[in-house]
Formats: structure tokens, sequence, C-alpha cells
């Protein structure tokens, strides 16, 4: 069986067993709507211009969170990883940052930000920038060092050793870190969005429709969307890894 047809499996099941437990009264139809109500309101959303430019700006602040994370960590990582003496300098800061989670920084990036969509990419590339740093550090930990050695026998300067060994070395761990930080990212920013406000974005859509009506039928439906988005981003990335690192055992066995 195809991993297509049991995905559809496993979704058919789940939604069977959504629409029974609202039906039989397990839950309460008010709090949770049966899947037959939300779905149509799903599809309706789907219609929406307005919905549809919810998604986009979520999207777009996802996807500058991303780049800009992956910008300031891959180097540093490499920087950490190659220069152990800085690696030991920095460790005490990275560990007191590095636990500190996002949505707890909201107040501080809205007084100093303000409450724009730079607040959510903001808080998008703290949350993101640490799964990418790290993968970087572990990948050069686990560099063997004949690669190194050998280069360095040539002449090879530790800039080039970094670009020409190093990297194309940690490129798979890399990329794991990036599919991971892209779902912490999206995370982050429906959660901004919802917590803090914003003008555009699936969570203030949900906030809306919950403060606004107590539609619980749209807020299911926003969170079915903001879940069908972080898949397909993930599907997205999972391909691509699969085309660009078929040889590595790293990004096959990654979650």
């Amino acid at each position: 069986m195809r991993p297509f047809v049991r995905n559809l499996i496993g979704l058919g099941g789940f939604f069977a067993i959504w629409e029974g437990a609202a039906r039989s009264g397990l839950v309460s139809e008010e709090t949770i709507p049966p899947a037959t109500v939300v779905i149509p309101r799903l599809v309706e959303l789907l219609g929406d211009e307005s919905f549809i430019r919810d998604i986009v700006a979520t999207v777009l602040a996802w996807a500058i969170a991303l780049l800009i994370a992956i910008a300031v960590a891959v180097p540093a990582g490499l920087l950490l990883g190659s220069i152990p003496g800085l690696r030991v300098a920095t460790r005490a800061i990275v560990e007191f940052l590095r636990p500190i989670p996002s949505v707890a920084l909201i107040p501080a990036a809205i007084v100093a930000i303000g409450g724009g969509p730079e607040t959510k990419i903001s808080l998008a590339v703290y949350a993101a920038i640490w799964p990418i740093l790290f993968n970087t550090m572990y990948a050069l930990d686990e560099i063997d060092p004949l690669l190194v050695d050998t280069a360095r026998s040539f002449g090879t300067g530790r800039t080039r050793v970094i670009t020409s060994v190093a990297l194309p070395h940690a490129a798979p761990f890399i990329f794991t870190g990036i599919r991971m930080s892209a779902a912490i990212s999206l995370i982050v920013v429906i959660s901004v969005e919802f917590l803090a406000g914003a003008v555009r974005g699936i969570g203030k859509f949900t906030l809306e429709s919950y403060e606004g009506a107590g539609r619980m039928d749209l807020v299911l439906a926003g969170t079915i969307i903001a879940g069908l988005v972080g898949y397909l981003i993930n599907e997205g990335l999972e391909r691509l890894g699969r085309r660009w690192f078929s040889w590595s055992t790293v990004v096959k066995d990654a979650p």
C-alpha cells in the first residue's frame, strides 16, 4: 500500500472518530463541532479572498524568518564548531538564551519593535536559530579528522577548509536542522499572531473567530488549514532533502 493511500486512510479514520465523538455527545458540539460541520467551513475559507491573504501573510512571515535564521545560524555554527575557544567562550550565553520560549518574549518584543509583522518575524527567527546552529556544530564534531588533516597537508587555509571540507560534510545535518526550524518557526509565527495580535495571519483569524462571534467551526477550520500548511512545508522539504542528499543517512533517518 502506498504511503499516500495509508495517509488518506489514517485521515479518514481520524475524521470518523471526531464525528462520532461529537454526534454521540462524548464532547460538546458547541465546543468541538462535528467534522461534517467544520470541513464545509474549511472549503468556504479556501474560497475567501480575505482568508487567503491571511494564509499568505503567515507563510510570508515564516519564509522570511526561516531565511534569516539560516543566514545567521549556519555561519555562526561553522565558527563555533571550528574554533573551540570561541565555542567555550560563548557556551554560557548560548545555553542561557536557548531555553527561553519565544512567546515569553512577546511583551519585550512589542515594546522594542512594535506590533507589526517585525515582531512575529523576529521571534520566529529567535526560535528557529537554535536547531540549525546546534546541528551545524554537531556536524563539525562528527567530521573525520583525516579529511581536515589531508586538506591542511596541501596547504589549505582555515577558511578554505571550512567552505570546501566542513560545509559539504555538514550540509545534511544543517538541512535536518532547517526542517526542524521550519516547523518551529511556523508555530511561533501563528502563536504570535494569536497572542500579540496582527493585521493579517492565520492566528489573527482564529482569534477574531473565537472572540468576535464564538465560531468554533471557523476556529477549527483555521486550525486544520494551519496544520495543512505545516504538512505541505515539511513534505516539500523532505522531498527536497531526499533529492539533494540521497547519499546521506542523516536526511533519510530524520523525523
